[in-house]
């Protein structure tokens, strides 16, 4: 494991949106909870993830993910000012398009409680080949649940799957846009759509097999815009109906 692969990069924020003008970087919890005497609840422990996903070829993607557990200043510490942080691991696969298999992994354990914990970072090689579709979840508990791995990389490894299935989309949508590919989404085959959509099937009730979007879109009709995409349409004055125009459909 190269210990220099992960570099921590602090960006300036301007209000809630990041210096570098891509994403939001505020919390995402609601407002410290009160006790029934009306003052904050004492704070005792936060944990992070944070997931990113990049496009490195047309048919390669870079998922990086990170988890930080931190304590409040003086709760281990009676004169420490500062927040400590307990666990800082960090992630890097590399995934393949449209086989969806990984096919590099680095595993940065950077903040750890014991001297031994960053022996185990070189058994998640064995992320390598494992497809990051269907049963990921189940094969990342049999190869690095319990004593065969790091409790926190592995919950965190469980947490960035979901983004690599949701780039997909993302991908084709960017490819369209620089032109590159000279298909758009409505240039897909029914099969190709098809193929998209079927990793989200029985995922969560929307996407049930018996459910009506899954039978809307096995009958070749069009998918509704996400509601986020509908409000945010209104916002900059457009139709929902714009949707289907902008994403190439």
């Amino acid at each position: 494991m190269n210990k220099t692969t992960f570099t921590t990069h602090t960006r300036a924020i301007d209000g809630q949106i990041a210096s570098d003008g891509l994403f939001m970087h505020d919390t995402v919890l609601p407002d410290d909870p009160v006790g029934d005497d009306g003052e904050p609840l004492e704070s005792l422990h936060d944990r992070e993830y944070r997931v990113r996903a990049y496009r490195k070829t047309d048919d390669l993607m870079l998922i990086r993910g990170a988890v930080r557990d931190q304590k409040p200043p003086g709760l281990y510490l009676a004169d420490d000012p500062e927040p400590l942080t307990i666990h800082h691991m960090q992630v890097d696969i590399e995934v393949s398009l449209p086989s969806m298999e990984i096919v590099t992994a680095a595993v940065g354990l950077e903040i750890h409680p014991n001297a031994e914990c960053p022996r185990i970072e070189q058994h998640y090689d064995k992320l390598v080949g494992l497809s990051i579709a269907r049963g990921f979840t189940h094969k990342v508990r049999e190869l690095f649940g319990g004593p065969r791995g790091c409790t926190h990389t592995t919950a965190l490894l469980q947490a960035m799957a979901p983004v690599a299935i949701q780039c997909i989309w993302s991908m084709r949508a960017a490819a369209a846009r620089r032109n590159e590919s000279g298909q758009g989404l409505a240039d897909l085959s029914p099969e190709q759509r098809e193929g998209m959509w079927q990793m989200n099937l029985n995922t969560c009730h929307v996407w049930a097999e018996d459910s009506e979007v899954v039978a809307n879109l096995r009958s070749g009709g069009e998918s509704d815009a996400p509601v986020f995409v509908t409000e945010r349409l209104v916002k900059l004055g457009l139709k929902p109906d714009d949707w289907h125009r902008t994403m190439g459909n």
